[in-house]
């Protein structure tokens, strides 16, 4: 076959599309420099925007991003001064629990990039067949090579870019679905390749040696699919930065008491009876010269010694609640599609607790909130409407106009003419080329026809003025009921007219020059003054319970808007029928058509902007629904992105459910994938994916809203639990003249965090619920990081705080009794220690059990197993003699402090004392939630139905609560 320039558009520029027709050959048309891109089937898709370690790099890469957070890096460091420097504790104490972190997390990270490795090799595994040899090869897809000729049957998947070369079918056709490239769910005509057309035999189309040149042939990054695409980014959670800056504010903390530590220990040694003894002081001058060494030393011991109140373990056990939780949604059965036999799919678990502080949604129209399946509803022809399928019955239907009378049928809002006609091949509407089509024989032969269908808005300039007005009502009404419409005209050439268009458009073809131009310039020619023969309706029915999600989703204060590629009147009437509008809505609009195409345009458009945006501050302060239609994929993006940068840095959330939706799911903080007709591209690169629309009800007003409840539990229990056990170390200070003496032994200071308290926070910040359906009135309570905010932070800091000065005065003043045991016998500062840290253990035990509103037996087990265990723990620890223990000062110490009265009821007080503020917060609150309740009756005939739902809900909630 010689070089050429191909004169229409062969190419399948997607690895998604689907072929209709039996055998199709495809050439692999690449460059080498992009082979990684189109060769290996999604790889830049699938492969390399979802996996995020290989084997080799795995190790390196995760411990970076792991020490990148402050409290693994800051225990690092600690572990390191331990190593380096005599301190106090062991290293055993910091390097045990940051080993214990980074390898649980590294696991859990591990395992989830495994699950999408999984996923990719669905994909980059699948089989297809290649000829070689004028024989049919099976390959897998990542395996094809440039210029490999790829046989695809009906049904199939294309697996990369390719050229159209030959069909089975005898004019050389073949139909294509783009759903998962640009939403549309109908067949598109593709032509092959005039030169390859008959070489439809393995022999024959092995045999082609070719070269093609064409400019139009998109590659690598210039695909339409790679334009589209959204680069991937590091997603962070809302409540990962309020711990960030939590831990700084905790770090202020420890270097506050390190200073104040190490200053008062060398006041206390400025007075000579404090120093050291006469038989071991130290000159004048050497004092001096190592008295700057020796401070930095003393500073550093103090953090090590301090150093827990960074809760290092919080991070593993937030992750391992992430991970263990997104379990829950993928296992709820009211989130089962039967259709698909698929459920909810967690892709990143990072962001549960996301999906409870969500405000605003932008969601895609066609497949996400409908159906994305065309019904024929009706047409409308020369004026006169018809409902149903015409056939031979009803006789022809006769369109006059200035063209010679045309018999038309019409079946399903499909036309088709019955004479040989020439066709043109539109790209949305300009003409890229001329192909006789032959359909049945007629009577009069050799007519040419130019078929044109599109939009009104395209369509109505190109024909005659008089013919539109009739039509125009029908499509209006049409886009205002709902339907999706086209517009279908006709314009008749004579052999030399076709013989000049042909000619023209070769011209403008092979021009090097303002090619573009030229080609629209006679395109323009083309298809003026043509003839307008009609409309069609179809309707792409709303998705089940669409509305109503939509409706809970404002209920819940979210701000939904949708972002769609379609006409503004069709994208209106779908907003109406989804409640995101009301038929008392004022719709404030911002077109082309308002701003107009004058030199001020710009000007005009910052006025409307100003304007609007004073009307919405003043007369709508709530306003919740916003509608962007005629988006390319980018543009959905960008406004993502643009409400993403707004004062107050909102939380977003897009979904969708085809391949031009994935650019605003990787934009938003979380990105909602919907396994619908479209492919799953935008599943396998969402956060989230969900069978349907209304499951994202469930998931957010639901399961969002109680992981993000349980996790921000979770981040201020830690550092309230810290704080109680570091501030009596500190304090104890005062009372051994700052000598670093440790309060707690070393294995209470390592299994604090590890064994003691651990599991029962991790089984709150998994089961504990309010409510598990979906009620908005408790998503709106916690939004806006309601729970994570300065003030109940000070809040736990100071009730941290007060327990620790119970635990450790109120353990003083009873070591003021010189004698505590039966047979005169004085209690040791490991006693004093063990102590303390006793009624800490179960005091921040017993206080997360106040806190449990929903009790299951695996709460009842770890807490109270916990509790046991510590017990256990502490009399086998002190009752064995270790051998490769260099000092024994534990031994017995357990057994002895609980053969002593005063020392089981000062525990048993101390622990009452430390709870008391908390019990009576709880029963305030038990109080004043029954007060809003009995007040919750009288206003329930002024609601909606809509409220009077939410409403019932949380009135049902509230009173089990209370009771």
């Amino acid at each position: 076959m010689r070089s050429h320039s191909l004169p229409f558009d062969p190419r399948i520029n997607t690895a998604s599309w689907h072929s209709s027709l039996p055998r199709c050959w495809f050439i692999d048309l690449q460059n080498v420099s992009v082979l990684l891109f189109v060769s290996l089937t999604q790889l830049f898709f699938s492969f390399f925007l979802t996996l995020q370690y290989t084997v080799w790099n795995f190790l390196p890469k995760n411990l970076f991003e792991q020490f990148r957070r402050i409290a693994n890096f800051y225990f690092l460091i600690i572990f390191l001064v331990q190593v380096i420097v005599d301190t106090p504790t062991s290293p055993v104490t910091s390097g045990l629990p940051l080993f214990f972190v980074i390898t649980v997390t590294a696991i859990k990270q591990g395992y989830e990039d495994w699950l999408r490795h999984r996923a990719d090799n669905e994909v980059n595994k699948s089989n297809v067949f290649v000829i070689e040899n004028a024989k049919q090869v099976r390959k897998e897809s990542e395996k094809i090579k440039v210029g490999d000729i790829v046989e695809v049957k009906a049904d199939e998947t294309f697996p990369c870019d390719l050229i159209f070369l030959a069909s089975s079918s005898p004019d050389g056709t073949c139909y294509v679905t783009t759903a998962s490239l640009d939403g549309e769910s109908n067949f598109k005509t593709h032509y092959a390749v005039r030169d390859t057309t008959v070489l439809c035999t393995h022999e024959t189309i092995d045999s082609l040696a070719a070269t093609i040149e064409w400019v139009a042939v998109y590659t690598g990054m210039e695909t339409k699919m790679a334009l589209n695409y959204q680069g991937k980014s590091q997603k962070r959670s809302a409540v990962e930065k309020s711990i960030n800056a939590f831990l700084v504010v905790y770090l202020c903390i420890l270097l506050s008491k390190a200073t104040v530590c190490t200053t008062m220990k060398y006041v206390w040694q400025s007075n000579p009876f404090n120093d050291e003894p006469w038989y071991n002081e130290k000159t004048k001058k050497e004092k001096e010269a190592f008295k700057v060494l020796r401070m930095f030393t003393d500073f550093l011991s103090f953090m090590v010694l301090f150093n827990f109140i960074i809760p290092v373990s919080m991070y593993v056990t937030v992750e391992m609640q992430k991970f263990l939780g997104s379990f829950f949604i993928s296992w709820d059965k009211e989130m089962y599609d039967e259709e698909i036999k698929e459920g909810a799919l967690v892709n990143t678990s990072d962001l549960n607790e996301e999906l409870g502080q969500v405000e605003y949604v932008f969601t895609d129209k066609t497949g996400t909130l409908t159906e994305n399946s065309m019904e024929f509803i009706e047409c409308c022809i020369d004026g006169h409407k018809y409902k149903e399928s015409i056939s031979e019955v009803d006789g022809p239907l006769k369109y006059y106009g200035k063209a010679e009378k045309v018999e038309l049928c019409m079946v399903n809002s499909f036309f088709t003419a019955s004479s040989h006609f020439w066709a043109f091949k539109l790209e949305p509407l300009h003409l890229l080329h001329m192909r006789p089509m032959a359909f049945t024989s007629s009577s009069r032969s050799g007519k040419l026809l130019l078929f044109c269908k599109g939009a009104d808005s395209s369509i109505f300039p190109r024909v005659q003025q008089d013919e539109i007005q009739q039509t125009k009502a029908h499509v209006d009404r049409n886009a205002m009921d709902g339907y999706r419409t086209l517009c279908v005209a006709f314009k008749e050439f004579s052999q030399e007219e076709y013989d000049q268009i042909d000619k023209q458009l070769c011209e403008a073809k092979m021009a090097l020059q303002d090619r573009e131009e030229k080609m629209a310039k006679v395109f323009e020619d083309i298809e003026a003054n043509m003839h307008l023969i009609g409309a069609t309706a179809v309707e792409d029915k709303l998705q089940e319970q669409a509305a109503e999600t939509i409706e809970a989703l404002h209920a819940a204060g979210m701000k939904v808007w949708v972002l769609t590629g379609d006409k503004m009147e069709t994208a209106k009437s779908t907003c109406y029928a989804c409640r995101l509008f009301q038929t008392n809505t004022e719709l404030l609009e911002l077109t082309t058509k308002m701003v107009g195409d004058s030199e001020r345009r710009e000007d005009r458009l910052h006025e409307l902007l100003m304007e609007y945006h004073k009307k919405l501050l003043q007369e709508f302060p709530k306003n919740s629904g916003v509608l962007c239609c005629r988006m390319a994929p980018l543009q959905k993006a960008q406004i993502v992105r643009m409400v993403k940068s707004t004062k107050g840095s909102p939380i977003t959330l897009s979904i969708g459910d085809g391949a031009n939706d994935v650019s605003m799911i990787l934009e938003a903080h979380v990105g909602i994938g919907i396994k619908g007709k479209e492919g799953r591209q935008a599943s396998r690169n969402s956060d989230y994916a969900v069978p349907k629309f209304k499951h994202l009800r469930k998931l957010l007003l639901a399961h969002g809203h109680l992981y993000y409840v349980r996790i921000a539990h979770l981040v201020q229990y830690f550092f309230y639990k810290n704080l109680c056990f570091i501030l009596p170390q500190f304090l104890y200070q005062f009372f051994c003249g700052f000598s670093q003496q440790p309060l707690y032994d070393a294995a209470y200071l390592t299994m604090y965090n590890i064994c003691f308290t651990s599991l029962p926070i991790l089984a709150y910040s998994l089961l504990e619920q309010e409510s598990d359906s979906p009620v908005p009135l408790l998503y709106r309570k916690i939004s806006d990081n309601a729970m994570l905010q300065w003030k109940p932070f000070l809040y736990w800091t100071f009730l941290g705080a007060f327990e620790g000065l119970v635990f450790f005065f109120g353990v003083y003043f009873l070591f003021q009794n010189s004698s505590l045991e039966d047979n005169g016998k004085v209690f040791g500062n490991w006693t004093f220690g063990t102590i303390v840290f006793t009624i800490l253990v179960f005091t921040v035990t017993l206080k997360l059990a106040l806190d449990t509103r929903f009790w299951t037996w695996m709460n009842h087990f770890v807490i109270w197993g916990s509790l046991a265990f510590y017990v256990f723990f502490s009399f086998f620890w002190g009752g064995v003699i270790w051998p490769f223990l260099k000092q024994q000062r534990m031994y017995f110490v357990f057994a002895h402090m609980v053969t002593s009265l005063s020392a089981w009821l000062a525990i048993i007080l101390l622990i009452f004392i430390s709870l008391f503020p908390e019990i009576l917060l709880i029963v305030f609150k038990n109080v004043r939630r029954k007060a809003q309740v009995r007040t919750a009756y009288a206003p329930c005939t002024l609601l909606s139905c809509r409220g009077l739902n939410d409403l019932a809900r949380f009135m049902k909630e509230a009173c089990s609560t209370t009771a």
